[in-house]
């Protein structure tokens, strides 16, 4: 039997593939914004993106993972799963659809854009094409077709960087020449912050059009039992999803109400989501590691090693995220150049923000335990308690301290939840995790970190970049090197594992 994790390591590969070059062209595209738009301008773009991403979470209903569950059951027809999970999701977002155009006028004068009713439609038509290709892709995902989903992912993205090149380098220019042109009905003739917003309702709507073949040869047939099963084991996922959403993005959205700048908030927020694109490497592999371990762990579930598995896989998804924390802190002078001179000042959350995906990653692999057991209830306190934490945070400190409070709030909130769910875990489905040999590559992170400042400040400032760099790529050696040390032996155990 092949290694399993040489199937979910090249699963992953090609699964990253879009996802990285989705989170490559958006990281590339950080220094455009960043030059063309202000910094309030900025600021709308990240805070619409956040209701769309806390939105998502409720009109897909938890049945991307609930389509995994039902669909490995023995007796149940995989392609009847999907189409009763397609028709659910369609029936709820064409009524959402249909609610946002009528009143988007009201919507967008409410949050302060008037006259940007169709910032609402657009958001409202990404959700709808999003949350029906989101079963799709899961659906691509349960056949092993990652190729097929790489390639629609792709597509998409090239889609969404065309049109914003296309908006930002030509439409201006195009409206000079042609003054009242119809496209102006569509976005404005001069930048600002609808043109990155249709750029990626533009690339949904291309996508969700790629799945019309698949949707004529998918028999869709309604079973009020089967649907009612899957909503019971999917819904408690999408309740415990929402307050974990929520948690990723309040912190954006409480802006408008605390920041310490309260006639600038815009500006603030521009700055901090600036920062946060910084540790976009981190989000990109988790996110990578998310859409083939999944399917991987639910398939995996009836084999006798499954648990030390499971513990092994936790191993090695740790000490790559030190070496992408590490990798990202030796380079920062590097990496920060690509913001624009006025949204550099928040580069000093990088590092909290860097942990806090680490750590947010570490718990997608214990969660797994009340997705495996079905004790999906448990979810929803876990990430309540994380949700807790991250508004008082929020809310207490952000008058004072503006985003540093969003920052460090990120890094409460997904301590505890980490910690609640693996005390959980341990008491209803424990897995074997290894936790001295986790602490220790967190310990190997903070040894680098702590060398870096040190050699830094031994330098001094006049040093030139390139012996700089030289001794910060030996510091990644170091790191690197400490954690192969660290999991010696652990690849032959998974193999030992997966064969027991």
């Amino acid at each position: 039997m092949a290694n399993p994790l040489k199937q979910l390591a090249g699963e992953t590969a090609i699964y990253g593939f879009s996802s990285i070059l989705a989170r490559v062209l958006n990281f590339l595209f950080v220094p455009i914004y960043t030059r063309m738009l202000t910094l309030g301008q900025y600021g709308v773009v990240t805070e619409f993106m956040s209701y769309i991403a806390i939105l998502q979470v409720v009109l897909v209903l938890g049945l991307e993972t609930g389509c995994f569950r039902f669909a490995n059951k023995p007796g149940e027809d995989p392609a009847k799963v999907y189409s009763n999970a397609l028709l659910a999701v369609f029936g709820l977002n064409a009524a959402f659809l249909a609610v946002m155009i009528a009143f988007s006028g009201s919507i967008s004068s409410a949050l302060g854009y008037e006259g940007y009713s169709c910032i609402v439609t657009y958001c409202a038509g990404i959700l709808f094409s999003d949350s029906l290709t989101a079963i799709l892709f899961a659906r691509l995902r349960q056949e092993h077709k990652a190729v097929k989903f790489a390639a629609f992912k792709t597509a998409k993205i090239l889609t969404e960087t065309a049109v914003n090149l296309l908006l930002f380098f030509t439409f201006p220019s195009f409206c000079l020449r042609h003054p009242g042109n119809f496209l102006t009905v569509l976005v404005p003739a001069t930048p600002d912050f609808v043109y990155p917003i249709f750029a990626i309702f533009a690339s949904c709507v291309l996508c969700l059009l790629l799945f019309v073949p698949d949707l004529l040869h998918l028999r869709l047939s309604f079973d009020k039992g089967l649907t009612r099963r899957l909503l019971a084991y999917s819904l408690p996922l999408m309740i415990a999803a929402l307050p974990g959403v929520a948690n990723d993005f309040l912190d954006r959205v409480l802006f408008r109400f605390f920041d310490v700048n309260s006639e600038a908030w815009r500006d603030s927020l521009g700055v901090y989501q600036a920062a946060v694109k910084l540790a976009v490497i981190m989000n990109l592999f988790i996110q990578m590691f998310r859409y083939a371990a999944e399917p991987f762990f639910f398939q995996r579930a009836r084999d006798k090693g499954s648990k030390t598995l499971y513990a092994i896989v936790m191993e090695f998804f740790t000490a790559f995220c030190g070496l992408v924390f590490v990798g990202v802190i030796l380079y920062i002078d590097i990496i920060s150049l690509l913001l624009g001179r006025d949204f550099r000042a928040g580069v000093g959350v990088v590092p909290i923000m860097l942990v806090s995906y680490m750590l947010l990653g570490m718990l997608f692999n214990v969660s797994m335990w009340y997705k495996l057991s079905g004790k999906t209830n448990m979810a929803l306190w876990i990430t309540l308690a994380g949700l807790a934490v991250t508004t008082v945070v929020n809310i207490v400190f952000m008058p004072r301290f503006s985003y540093w409070a969003s920052a460090f709030g990120h890094l409460a909130s997904y301590s505890v939840m980490l910690v609640l769910c693996a005390a959980l875990g341990k008491k209803y489905w424990p897995i074997p995790y290894k936790w001295p040999r986790i602490l220790a590559f967190f310990l190997l992170m903070g040894l680098v970190y702590g060398l870096m400042m040190g050699v830094d400040s031994m330098l001094g400032s006049d040093v030139s970049l390139v012996l700089k760099l030289a001794v910060h790529t030996l510091l990644l050696a170091l790191y690197a090197g400490g954690a192969a040390v660290l999991l010696k032996g652990r690849w032959r155990d998974a193999m030992t594992a997966a064969n027991s």
